[in-house]
């Protein structure tokens, strides 16, 4: 391990324990606490950008994009769970979708372009079966969550039944969710090891790193959201904008970090393995988990929601498959799909 990286991790220690410290001890001011702990949430999320390229050196990237994104989605669990129990489940469901949306668009726009502007001629290359397998994914989820919000909007009999529905419809996903990841992770054994390069820590180091890295995170943002809920209440903002904008970006600030980072170093097909199997596993995999978790919590998640989420997710399902099927990806591309999560952020702002 090099003095510089062993600097960096050390800084991410303070900063986390500085977040701590604003949290828990008395007379510390709001919004000292918020900035502290978007500064451990952003340190933190570069040592699993850092680790997780350690592993992605050893194995595929396919392997590595599941391994990272399972352990980046850790802090959307925990603060959908906590708000949940708090009854607070505008923000909850917000911040699920808001996860969605923040990755397939925004990240996977920064990516796109970041990823784009160091090829010559602009052009972005990489596999196509992720970005095609995570369309038909969240095309999956979008249609239960479309046909629940058909069926509620009429009032038709089975609208009497959404708990029902929506717990037979998270099984179905999750089974769905297991076949695909199955068969993913099977089809990417052969590509590793294709480009070797030495790793800085050892394997056992780099896990040890991405593991109390993703685990810090899901403490620091519940710390994060905590500190905000007063800065939202004085700034007079929406719920809907906490949880599709502020909270989501926090929650994905290790895919954020990561998925850009690995682009610049033109690492494409991990780059977009990170960001696209977040997106995957939100929608197909912690969204249904969620929904049957909280059939133990003081309040119930379901896939009934407003209908211009209905239409945001659906419609960001199919634009990334317009994008991203081809394998191909140009800065215009990316743009596309930033200006999209701006709309919708304008559109979350005024969701009182």
């Amino acid at each position: 391990m090099t003095r510089t990286t062993r600097t960096l991790l050390a800084l991410v220690v303070l900063l986390a324990a500085a977040a701590a410290v604003g949290r828990y001890l008395s007379g510390i001011p709001d919004i000292v606490a918020f900035i502290l702990a978007a500064l451990a949430l952003a340190g933190l999320a570069w040592a699993v950008s850092f680790s997780t390229e350690q592993v992605g050196i050893r194995v595929g990237p396919g392997v590595t994009g599941v391994l990272q994104s399972t352990v980046g989605n850790l802090p959307e669990f925990f603060v959908v769970i906590f708000a949940l129990q708090a009854g607070e489940t505008v923000v909850a469901e917000t911040a699920i979708i808001g996860s969605i949306l923040v990755n397939a668009l925004l990240v996977l726009g920064l990516v796109l372009i970041v990823g784009s502007l160091r090829e010559p001629g602009g052009l972005m290359r990489f596999s196509k079966r992720l970005p095609v397998d995570t369309a038909t994914l969240l095309l999956t989820s979008s249609l239960t969550i479309v046909l629940i919000a058909i069926v509620t909007s009429r009032h038709d009999p089975a609208s009497h039944h959404i708990r029902v529905i929506s717990v037979v419809g998270s099984v179905a996903m999750l089974i769905v969710y297991s076949i695909w990841l199955n068969q993913y992770l099977r089809a990417d054994r052969a590509p590793a090891g294709a480009e070797r390069e030495s790793p800085q820590i050892a394997m056992r180091t780099a896990l040890a790193v991405l593991a109390v890295a993703g685990a810090g995170s899901a403490f620091v943002s519940d710390w994060f959201v905590h500190a905000l809920q007063p800065t939202i209440n004085q700034l007079g903002l929406s719920q809907a904008f906490a949880g599709i904008v502020i909270v989501a970006i926090a929650g994905n600030a290790v895919e954020n970090v990561a998925g850009i980072y690995l682009a610049h170093r033109g690492k494409h097909d991990l780059a977009i393995s990170v960001v696209k199997n977040s997106v995957a596993q939100i929608a197909a995999f912690l969204y249904p988990l969620l929904v049957l978790v909280s059939q133990l919590t003081k309040t119930h998640l379901s896939f009934s929601l407003q209908p211009v989420w209905v239409g945001a997710l659906l419609g960001t399902a199919l634009l990334i498959w317009q994008i991203t099927g081809d394998g191909e990806a140009t800065p215009f591309e990316g743009a596309a799909l930033i200006a999209m999560y701006v709309v919708l952020a304008v559109v979350a702002a005024y969701e009182f």
